[in-house]
């Protein structure tokens, strides 16, 4: 049976990125400089492996975000394409990755980054592409 979202028919690979983000979100003090899994995100690479990352919030700028610490553990497991980004938020709704990630992305795959897929709204089965998120390179 196709799963579904007040009616709208969910993809299995978003449930699958959505509930792996999930599980890797558990938001938590790590010290009283360092916070981890607000956000979590899920990537699938173009092998189809799924890779998750959450975001390390700090005091000062060394913290990364959800969305490249797992494309960061994509890359750390030998792979460099990405397919498909969902980003959780706290509340667990999606959001499209910020300009730093986006950036990431572009510089990850030029020439091919546009065809990433994002999930914005995962209850509606919003998705959209980088290429409509950034549709201009500055390179």
């Amino acid at each position: 049976m196709t799963p579904t979202i007040a009616g709208v028919v969910v993809e299995p690979i978003w449930k699958e990125l959505y509930e792996a983000a999930r599980a890797a979100q558990r938001p938590r003090e790590i010290s009283e400089r360092v916070y981890a899994g607000g956000v979590a995100a899920a990537v699938e690479s173009a092998s189809g492996r799924i890779y998750t990352g959450v975001c390390v919030d700090t005091s000062c700028t060394l913290g990364i975000c959800a969305e490249r610490n797992a494309l960061f553990n994509m890359i750390t497991n030998g792979e460099g394409e990405v397919l498909r980004v969902l980003a959780l938020m706290p509340d667990g709704s999606c959001a499209a990755p910020c300009g730093a990630c986006r950036e990431f992305i572009a510089q990850l795959m030029p020439g091919r980054y546009q065809d990433v897929e994002v999930m914005l709204d995962y209850s509606a089965q919003r998705v959209v592409t980088m290429g409509g998120l950034t549709p201009e390179w500055w390179i």
